[in-house]
């Protein structure tokens, strides 16, 4: 599904403010004094329509072209980068553990999260009822609806602890000002909104409009996710395994081919799910825009000046020396994530040892795509968010050093150094067989599997707040020196974003998380 080629009316955003209109500006929209709720809900066209908006927040601001970023740079493999004036501060705030109530990460995550919801709520409860409909397609819509409202939900819980659980649409102002929901309780909701939408979905999809909606195999490989980051080890093996056994999926040979457009929405390819961007979309009368369609990553995080964008690159995300020393020899993956001095560009220029905001003339390269237009924030490389790798790693974490667990793991191992996925390398392949080693392995494995897609912040966070804090403690001391807005020492009230203080100001049932 290329979502940008579908648009929706504000005939099915809820009244209360809540929602925002999710035209993209290049279909017609029916007027609007012209529809209602109550005249919307009726065909199958009105069910898609609504369901693709749910979708609409992922390459937003509140997700994937602004707010997930920070999950990296918060953590321990990157840093802001960019300049040394007030470029990032959203994310040097999170870097220094001095995070205001009004920090745009916090504000926009929560509130663009919260829109995906409330829309995911309303297909659930409209697209039942409708008569015209295809049952197949009705199914289809309620199921990814089930699993994005869940794909919300866990970011939010994961980012903030208790948040307000909305399974419904508020029915009155009065209805929104709820009081924030237990962990546990929002955990059981996504992991039921996972198990119906793994039900409810296609195993694949085969019409190019359709090409890029959550799948059933999206759902298991997010249910699986979900339990181990509960630590529930059973049951997140149970749906790993579900995923490998019977999604007709395998990995590609070639890391990089996981990170090119020309792969996208490969039905027989690693990728489980994936956010969608457009290039070429984007209004021509305002380019500086992260609420369209296109992805704004290939401007930010290329290298700095380097004029190998449409804007010449503005040098976020910067990853740390450690880091890149952390590489074993051979690892392809890193040749694929970062620009290193003496890399190569398409117009044969090198990248440079040092480079504003990057002391060493580190860049990461994994959404790099150069110059595909004159627009400056509009990449149509697409985001996975779940890739059959993951999945494998989730399965060894979850058995542990078993003859399954070290196959698992050493399937991703071989991948990384370029050797065949299904032969055992004695040079490469782990053997441990002690427990603690093998975690250390699995998660030392996810760090350099999953770099920059924006998941390293919540490992550290699920290995406890005492991991994290001296997690955090030992590289604000490595970077002591090497960058100009370095890390702080977080304590255990800064290990949550705040709650937006927006939220607290209008809504009275809302507690603030501590130490804000």
């Amino acid at each position: 599904m290329t979502i940008s080629k579908f648009t929706c009316s504000t005939a099915f955003l809820l009244t209360l403010g809540l929602l925002t209109g999710c035209s993209e500006d290049f279909l017609e929209e029916a007027p609007a004094d012209q529809i209602t709720d109550a005249n919307f809900y009726q065909t199958e066209t009105d069910a898609v329509q609504a369901t693709t908006a749910i979708y609409g927040e992922l390459n937003k601001e509140g997700q994937y072209n602004m707010a997930m970023w920070a999950f990296d740079m918060w953590a321990d493999i990157s840093s802001t980068g960019a300049d040394d004036g007030n470029d990032g501060k959203e994310y040097k705030q999170l870097e220094a553990f001095s995070i205001p109530t009004t920090n745009d990460v916090a504000n926009r995550l929560w509130g663009g999260s919260f829109v995906g919801i409330q829309r995911a709520n309303i297909v659930i409860q409209k697209v039942p009822g409708i008569q015209n409909i295809d049952p197949t397609v009705q199914k289809r819509c309620i199921g990814e609806a089930q699993f994005l409202r869940a794909k919300y939900y866990f970011d939010l819980v994961r980012a903030y602890g208790d948040v307000p659980l909305f399974t419904a649409p508020p029915t009155s102002p009065a209805a929104v000002n709820i009081p924030r929901t237990p962990v546990a309780e929002v955990y059981k909701q996504i992991e039921q909104d996972l198990i119906d939408a793994f039900g409810n979905l296609q195993p694949a999809y085969t019409a190019n409009a359709d090409l890029g909606r959550a799948t059933k195999w999206a759902a298991a490989g997010l249910l699986a996710k979900v339990y181990i980051t509960e630590g529930k080890k059973t049951e997140a093996a149970q749906w790993a395994r579900e995923v490998i056994n019977n999604s007709g999926k395998t990995m590609w040979a070639n890391y990089a081919d996981n990170f090119k457009v020309e792969n996208e929405n490969r039905n027989d390819k690693e990728s489980l799910f994936e956010v969608q961007f457009v290039n070429g979309r984007n209004p021509a009368d305002n380019p500086y825009i992260r609420n369209t369609v296109g992805s704004a990553m290939n401007e930010f995080f290329g290298p700095r000046g380097a004029n190998q964008t449409p804007g010449s690159g503005y040098g976020f995300n910067i990853p740390d020396p450690d880091f890149v020393d952390g590489y074993e020899a051979g690892d392809t993956r890193k040749a694929a994530t970062i620009f290193v001095p003496g890399d190569v560009f398409p117009d044969g220029a090198k990248q440079s040892a040092k480079a504003t905001g990057s002391k060493l003339g580190y860049n990461v390269k994994k959404w790099f795509v150069g110059k595909v237009n004159t627009q400056i924030w509009d990449s149509g490389l697409n985001v996975p968010t779940m890739r059959l790798a993951e999945v494998y790693l989730i399965l060894a974490e979850a058995v542990g050093p078993t003859a399954e667990g070290r196959e698992a793991i050493n399937k991703v191992r071989r991948r990384s150094f370029g050797l065949p996925i299904n032969t055992a390398s004695a040079a490469r392949d782990l053997t441990t067989t002690n427990p603690t080693e093998f975690t250390e392995a699995v998660f030392r494995e996810r760090k350099y599997e999953l770099a920059f897609e924006f998941d390293r912040w919540f490992d550290l966070k699920r290995r406890g707040n005492a991991y994290t804090i001296q997690r955090m403690t030992e590289q604000a001391a490595l970077l002591k020196g090497y960058e100009s807005s370095p890390h702080g020492i977080p304590t255990e009230n800064n290990l949550l974003l705040p709650i937006p203080q927006s939220e607290i100001d209008a809504n009275p049932g809302l507690v603030q998380n501590p130490g804000y």
